[in-house]
């Protein structure tokens, strides 16, 4: 069932419209002009307005113009002096559809019911992002976190490439996509690939893509990360890892803007703004040839250093709050406290799996606690575990 407003000068077109829309099952409220439209509006979140646009002191024009100001649902236009000049100026004002009246029943039917199926998908996408948002959000107000974030936010509006280092469930990933998030190149895709999780051998096809019949597998032609990412950014997880092999094609790609995919000869451009990470000492990996010194020379326009959980144990509390309510939501269930001395103790462990250690501790606590996570809680399920 959907809520619908009506907005009609004409007391019987408003009558029977919500009679049809009624038999609908939908909840139908109704407005006489434009003003009393646009207060109702205001006050209520429909899923869907029919709007008439002649209509005395205010027409139906005005009415949709202040609508699109501040309310975010499809307009559907009905006139019964409806010109195709009348109905492009309405869609080109933001108006979802447009009907003559007499309305087709089936017509009208048919667009409510698209109007509210696309309203619904637009609010699933705005949670969808929102919850995304959440998901990469950077939790800290520490000093090393406050001068993490000034960094991110000088050099995101920038191309520059980035180096990010750090220790193991520091939030690397999280630094990258708030770069991404940041920049110019926000609406374009933003390509993940751990280095080290894919095999030497397949590494170069990941990134470049294959041609039909380059080798074995190749069952059919492939785009790689780097054309999947063209105009975004391509972000190379534990680059450390990675092949010299591969470390030559990528500094190529890097230099010339172009590549050329597995078992191909031809050139193909590429606009990626690359941003690496590592939770390894590349300078002592060069000095012992595992990794080319231009490549580092090349990625390391701007290095990134992400502080250790155990730098920065002032947002330890923020964490665990921002952990127990997340996890908590995605379980469905209800979040619960945590006491001063439980975030105490927690402070004073060393953190060795840093943030990403510290999630996992709240959750297996979420799910072993009652009302209240407790110091006795963090001595019996967490202090026997800690390394």
């Amino acid at each position: 069932m959907a809520q619908i407003l009506v907005v009609d000068d004409e007391s019987s077109i408003r009558r029977t419209l919500k009679d049809i829309l009624g038999f609908e099952k939908h909840q139908v409220d109704l407005a006489a002009n434009g003003m009393e439209a646009l207060e109702k509006a205001r006050e209520t979140e429909y899923d869907a307005i029919l709007l008439d646009i002649k209509m005395p002191e205010m027409d139906g024009m005005e009415v949709l113009e202040r609508l699109m100001l501040f309310a975010d649902v499809p307009v559907i236009m009905i006139s019964g002096h409806g010109t195709i000049e009348t109905a492009v100026e309405a869609i080109k004002k933001g108006a979802y559809d447009f009907i003559v009246k007499p309305p087709d029943l089936n017509r009208l039917l048919t667009t409510v019911r698209n109007a509210i199926e696309k309203n619904d998908l637009v609010s699933q996408t705005r949670i969808l992002k929102q919850e995304l948002e959440k998901k990469y959000e950077i939790v800290g107000e520490s000093e090393p976190m406050q001068s993490l974030k000034e960094m991110i936010s000088r050099v995101a509006p920038t191309t520059a490439r980035v180096l990010i280092q750090g220790e193991n469930g520091t939030g690397k990933e999280l630094v990258a996509r708030q770069i991404h998030e940041q920049s110019m190149r926000k609406k374009s895709p933003f390509i993940e690939v751990n280095c080290a999780a894919i095999p030497s051998e397949l590494i170069e096809s990941q990134l470049f893509g294959h041609e039909k019949g380059s080798f074995t597998s190749a069952h059919k032609q492939r785009r790689g990360d780097f054309e999947l990412a063209h105009g975004g950014t391509l972000f190379l997880d534990e680059i450390g890892d990675m092949s010299l092999s591969a470390q030559a094609k990528v500094l190529r790609a890097l230099q010339e803007n172009k590549i050329i995919r597995v078992g191909g000869e031809k050139e193909i451009p590429v606009d990626v703004r690359v941003i690496a990470a590592t939770n390894k000492d590349i300078r002592k990996r060069t000095k012992a040839g595992k990794f080319r010194e231009d490549l580092y020379h090349r990625l390391s326009v701007i290095v990134i250093e992400v502080p250790p959980l155990r730098e920065r144990k002032d947002d330890i509390e923020l964490l665990v709050n921002h952990f127990i309510e997340g996890i908590a939501r995605g379980q469905g269930r209800q979040a619960i406290p945590i006491s001063a001395d439980a975030i105490e103790l927690l402070k004073t462990f060393n953190w060795s799996g840093n943030v990403r250690e510290l999630r996992n501790v709240v959750e297996r606590l979420l799910i072993l606690c009652n009302e209240e996570i407790s110091k006795e809680d963090i001595q019996r399920f967490v202090e026997p575990l800690m390394l």
